[in-house]
């Protein structure tokens, strides 16, 4: 059992081993526990735009599309009406969530992270944390223990935080890509995102408000996507998750920070929770290596507030289908402003961009 050591990670997904990358590449000494066993999988859209794989070559992981296969950018389908854009900083990947994380797990263990799988941590004292009995000291703790962070209940971080949850199931088929687009289908109160992972394989996302979400949906819903994948045989087990939209008065107390889910959420919708967390890791890590948390309260604060705004729209779309038929169809016109705020989504738009966007897609919207 470790002793001690300068930074312990609760929670092994993809956060916290970039985070525990991040914190090598720094030079601290980094032990990171989980309860399960690894490769440990989430039901997730598995696609990655082009700031994610960014952010993942940061960490001195490269993935190429070999492993995976390329992306090219998104299609939004609402009903006849549907628009299509490229990804504006090249291709994004599709990648099973399993392969990410046995890549992640690959490049922490050769930076000397030590790791306690299959070891919960029960509790936080004074000197560090209580894992199997016993006390490990640690100079930092980081909480990345996901959505329902006991970390964040330890630690009193809770506040007055504001969760607004829906719900997703995952299938995997073994069917040939119709694109290389991740495709997102609107339906009354359900998305289905489709994205390709190889050259024989799609993911296929459900997300909805009513926790009762299913497949039996595909067919009143999405029947042209029913039709697509009835050519094809399951080759997965499904599997269900939650997704929230929650934001926190502070991610840090004491020598505790929370990082990923577990520090606050964007609905999966925008896509970004990857990026997100990877970048966040990234000045957790720059935070901890300086000694100040406080750091890190203000880069998480600027993180999310841009995923945060395209969250709010996109689930504006979701509960007003007449606005969001007016604005695809306008879309399908004018394919050029999609391109503009996919840009916006990715972050490599200006301040004049997000302000002209908005007006010129306002004035064809009326003029429509």
């Amino acid at each position: 059992m470790i002793r001690n050591t300068d930074v312990f990670i609760i929670g092994g997904g993809p956060a916290g081993l970039a985070c525990a990358i991040a914190a090598r590449q720094r030079g601290l000494g980094v032990a990171i526990a989980d309860g399960a066993e690894p490769p440990i999988d989430k039901a997730c859209g598995e696609g990655m735009m082009p700031a994610t794989l960014a952010a993942l070559r940061d960490l001195g992981i490269v993935i190429g599309a070999a492993q995976g296969i390329s992306l090219r950018g998104m299609r939004f389908v609402n009903g006849t009406d549907q628009v299509q854009a490229d990804f504006p900083d090249g291709p994004g990947l599709g990648l099973r969530r399993l392969a990410l994380h046995e890549k992640l797990i690959e490049r922490a263990r050769e930076l000397g992270v030590q790791f306690l799988w299959k070891t919960p941590v029960t509790g936080l004292c004074r000197t560090g944390v209580v894992a199997q009995g016993q006390v490990i000291g640690a100079r930092w703790i980081v909480g990345a223990d996901g959505i329902r962070s006991r970390v964040r209940k330890w630690s009193r971080l809770e506040g007055r935080s504001v969760a607004r949850s829906r719900y997703a199931r995952r299938r995997h088929y073994r069917i040939a890509p119709w694109s290389d687009y991740v495709d997102v289908h609107w339906g009354q109160g359900v998305q289905a995102y489709v994205t390709p992972l190889s050259e024989s394989d799609v993911c296929v996302v459900l997300v909805s408000r009513d926790p009762r979400v299913s497949f039996a949906l595909l067919e009143t819903q999405f029947p042209e996507l029913q039709h697509r994948l009835a050519g094809g045989s399951l080759l997965s087990a499904e599997r269900g998750a939650m997704t929230a939209t929650r934001q926190l008065e502070s991610v840090y107390r004491g020598d505790v920070a929370l990082l990923g889910d577990a520090s606050g959420s964007v609905d999966a919708t925008t896509g970004e929770g990857l990026c997100l967390s990877f970048c966040q890791a990234a000045a957790l890590a720059e935070a901890l290596a300086e000694g100040d948390l406080s750091r890190y309260q203000s880069a998480h604060r600027t993180l999310a507030r841009r995923p945060a705004v395209m969250a709010r729209l996109l689930l504006l779309l979701d509960a007003h289908p007449t606005l969001r038929g007016q604005l695809l169809r306008t879309l399908s016109k004018h394919p050029e402003l999609f391109a503009r705020l996919l840009a916006l989504n990715a972050g490599t738009a200006s301040p004049f961009d997000i302000v002209s966007t908005g007006t010129l897609l306002g004035w064809k919207m009326v003029a429509a």
